[in-house]
């Protein structure tokens, strides 16, 4: 029904109801109403006479304004149009009897918006399966390498933020000539080195050298490590081989790096069937870097790998046309340890009375990944203690705790263990001042750190030469064993303090006789050899009787030095009690000032 007729109804609806029961006489009944027959069809002027005379028992209205009436003692409900309003729901309401029922309309988009919630929702539910899925199965990735490319923009290493190793830049520096101006080597038939091997113990600087290598060509760098090929699935480490070496030839000139290589070009043979996927994937390998980059093709690449163990490489990949060049990335000396302690200095605010110089002499061995290490915790050191710049005892400190740990002050140590710990450091310290080719001390304390209960620093000075003299080593099992020889004369009992010092002299007089010729029994003879980095020893075949023959060289290199130890404490028993006391008492003594009181004691 129309908006203006409906109101208009609704008026007059309103006027007749709302009226005084005696305003007007009762309509009759309508015959169809009474009979409850009607033949016509249902309209409002009918409803209201029903609604007035009480006849309506209930309304059943909707949105629409579509209604059905049930009359009393009619059995088919009647439909009539009334209005949708609010007046028209208080009217029926206010009617006594009646039993209203109102019904909202059906909407035609909640069936479509319903249906749209269940589409979206599924989509969603596909993707996370699709995703978990491809993560869970290396099938989904088959081929796709995980190297991540560096662009030339983000490369920040240079040649000159890399130190210690001089001899291993100038080598690199012809790869990054030949990646700058290629056909100057092609025009006289040159061939670049295809791969290049960096060799040399974890933390020399490796991976910052190959850095320093693709930021100084000014080339793309893909990084990726050598455990990133091989998976469960034969053939997925080959694929992504290939997929490597594609993505680098749409990018050449470029340098793919590949750090700890030895996880997959390990000697093929050794306890791997022959389809095994390592073997696969240095099949593969080795199948790339042997023809990808063809004399003027322009697509120069260049191959850096790095190994701590290039014992273990297969053969086929170190031969000419692979990894030609082998270059060595050695552990720094004493000036090469000063040029790295100053580069990573140089963000860090040093007190004027830091000497660098003295830093580097007394980190022998430690190459660059512990040097800015130590400078780091110096760093932490000082801010901890609330300074502003770095002072000496920082480094100091934080060379001892790289070496042997944080100081465990907390610890009570009785008196008794303290007098021990004294004197057993006094007798290295007597033996490495005294003997002719030993180092010398540098710092000496009873503070406890990490398992020791006290330590004697060696001064290594310049470093040790490339030929250590049989006199040296001897001198160095004699040190070792001096702290035992202490505590025997002064205390007429050991301790089990002096075990690692067993297995330092044993250990040195094992090699002497096995693996330097020195034994007088067993001859110039190599009964033993260290491979890699890593110090693993591999015994060769011997009889039995040359085992007991080096049983009893190394047993008695060992006694001789502890004899030595002995007649050392016993000829300047006087100064090992006047330093032992100092010590005692000061729990820290330098190197100058224990030369000064061995030089009172004498």
């Amino acid at each position: 029904m129309p908006a203006s007729v409906s109101s208009r109804y609704l008026l007059a609806l309103l006027l007749w109801t709302a009226g005084p029961a005696s305003a007007a006489a009762p309509a009759p009944a309508p015959v169809a109403a009474q009979a409850g027959a009607s033949q016509g069809p249902y309209t409002l002027s009918e409803f209201q006479l029903d609604l007035k005379a009480g006849r309506v028992t209930s309304v059943s209205l909707d949105a629409e304004g579509q209604a059905t009436v049930q009359l009393t003692g009619d059995l088919r409900p009647r439909a009539v149009a009334l209005p949708p309003t609010p007046e028209t729901l208080a009217l029926l309401r206010a009617q006594p009897g009646i039993i209203l029922r109102v019904t909202a309309a059906a909407n035609p988009f909640a069936g479509a918006g319903q249906m749209l919630s269940l589409i979206v929702t599924a989509l969603i539910l596909l993707l996370l399966w699709r995703t978990l899925r491809a993560q869970n199965n290396p099938a989904q990735t088959f081929g796709k390498t995980g190297a991540a490319l560096v662009n030339e923009s983000s490369v920040s290493a240079r040649f000159s933020d890399v130190a210690g190793c001089d001899e291993a830049k100038a080598d690199l520096a012809e790869v990054v000539d030949f990646l700058r101006h290629p056909q100057r080597y092609h025009r006289l038939g040159a061939r670049i080195p295809h791969g290049l091997l960096l060799v040399g113990p974890p933390g020399s600087g490796k991976t910052l050298l190959a850095r320093a290598v693709a930021g100084e060509a000014g080339v793309a760098f893909f990084s990726v490590s050598g455990s990133d090929f091989v998976e469960m699935f034969v053939g997925v480490g080959a694929a992504r081989v290939r997929d490597l070496f594609a993505q680098a030839r749409k990018n050449a000139p470029c340098i793919i790096f590949i750090d700890e290589i030895d996880a997959v070009g390990r000697k093929r043979g050794f306890g791997f069937q022959g389809n095994d996927e390592r073997e696969q994937t240095l099949n593969g390998l080795l199948v790339e870097m042997d023809g990808f980059s063809e004399q003027g093709t322009g697509q120069e690449i260049v191959v850096l790998a790095a190994t701590n163990r290039p014992d273990v490489l297969d053969a086929a990949l170190l031969r000419p046309g692979r990894f030609d060049r082998q270059v060595v990335v050695d552990a720094p000396d004493v000036r090469g340890r000063e040029t790295i302690l100053r580069l990573h200095a140089r963000k860090k605010p040093l007190d004027p009375s830091v000497d660098l110089a003295l830093v580097a002499r007394c980190t022998a061995g430690m190459v660059g990944a512990d040097l800015e290490n130590l400078l780091n915790e110096a760093a932490l050191g000082a801010a901890r203690a609330g300074r502003e710049r770095i002072e000496p005892g920082d480094l100091d400190e934080a060379r001892d705790r790289v070496l042997m740990g944080p100081e465990r002050r907390s610890l009570v140590v009785q008196l008794a263990d303290r007098r021990v710990t004294a004197y057993h450091e006094v007798g290295h310290a007597l033996a490495a001042q005294l003997l002719p080719h030993a180092q010398r001390v540098a710092k000496l304390t009873v503070v406890p750190r990490g398992r020791a209960a006290g330590y004697m620093l060696p001064d290594p000075g310049d470093g040790a030469g490339l030929h250590v003299t049989r006199s040296a080593l001897e001198d160095m099992i004699a040190v070792a064993l001096a702290g035992r020889a202490a505590e025997e004369v002064v205390f007429g009992e050991v301790t089990t303090g002096a075990q690692s010092d067993f297995q330092q002299a044993t250990n040195l007089a094992r090699r002497m006789v096995t693996e330097w010729g020195m034994g007088h029994r067993t001859g110039k003879v190599a009964w033993s050899s260290e491979e890699g980095y890593l110090g693993n020893t591999q015994t060769l075949p011997m009889s039995e009787a040359t085992a007991q023959s080096i049983d009893r060289e190394v047993r008695s290199l060992v006694e001789q030095g502890y004899a030595r130890a002995l007649a050392l404490v016993r000829t300047h028993l006087s100064s090992v009690h006047q330093a032992a006391q100092e010590l005692l008492d000061r729990e820290t003594l330098s190197g100058e000032e224990f030369s000064r009181l061995l030089a009172q004691g004498s």
